[in-house]
């Protein structure tokens, strides 16, 4: 029985450097990191006119996919281009009107008994990322931070109002299709807070309420943004 012990004590001793070399050439040191993203946000309206009010959940939801290109050995540090969709809803007391191929903007009428009035966008998005990392080739839980800018074209803008009688609903062509704006990404492991802030107004220039107030709308969104390999 001893010599036995002793015979699988030196055949271990023999073979364990070729398991642990084996074992080592399957560590990925080319690995990318986040490569797809799915992110969730509550949309605030900065700048907005005195008299427009926010109302109900205005949310956001983002999705798409990054190109990891590592600027170091280590690949702590790396750089991200992306392309990705996002809707982005904001409930208000902004009424818009069709009249022709024109859009009047005023205040909701209470006597309309209004339940539900926003504005959706659709967009296409290009995110662009310098990302710090702490991310290693067998660790999948690290503390990031990633900052950047995020350019955005939005192919579709609706106006939706529903009150007590029927609804109302056409697309909006006063949105600015051209968006753009700063972003900032940090968290550990899954989950992860976002902040984007942007860098022009949602509508084109030259608007106004029928009260004469200027019609300016600053996105803010703060949400939680997912990342997967």
């Amino acid at each position: 029985m001893r010599n036995a012990f002793y015979t699988v004590a030196v055949l271990f001793f023999l073979i364990s450097p070729g398991i642990a070399q084996e074992a080592e050439q399957k560590v990925d040191y080319s690995y990318l990191e986040d490569q797809f993203y799915v992110g969730l946000t509550y949309n605030f309206i900065l700048d907005k006119p005195v008299d427009v009010n926010q109302q109900n959940l205005s949310y956001g939801l983002q999705l798409g996919f990054i190109k990891d290109l590592p600027l170091n050995s280590s690949r702590t540090f790396a750089l991200g281009i992306g392309l990705g969709y996002a809707v982005n809803s904001y409930y208000t007391n902004l009424n818009i009107v069709e009249v022709g191929d024109d859009f009047q903007y005023g205040i909701v009428d209470s006597d309309l008994g209004a339940k539900r009035n926003k504005l959706e966008t659709h967009l296409l998005e290009i995110p662009i990322e310098l990302r710090l990392r702490n991310s290693t080739p067998t660790e999948y839980r690290f503390w990031r931070f990633y900052l950047g800018a995020k350019l955005g074209y939005a192919f579709g803008s609706r106006s939706k109002l529903v009150t007590d009688t029927g609804k109302d609903s056409f697309y909006v062509t006063d949105v600015d299709k051209f968006r753009y704006g700063l972003m900032a990404n940090f968290g550990y492991n899954t989950f992860n807070i976002h902040v984007y802030y942007a860098l022009n107004n949602l509508f084109k220039e030259g608007l106004s309420l029928d009260t004469g107030q200027e019609l300016t709308f600053t996105p803010l969104r703060i949400g939680f943004i997912f990342y997967i390999l």
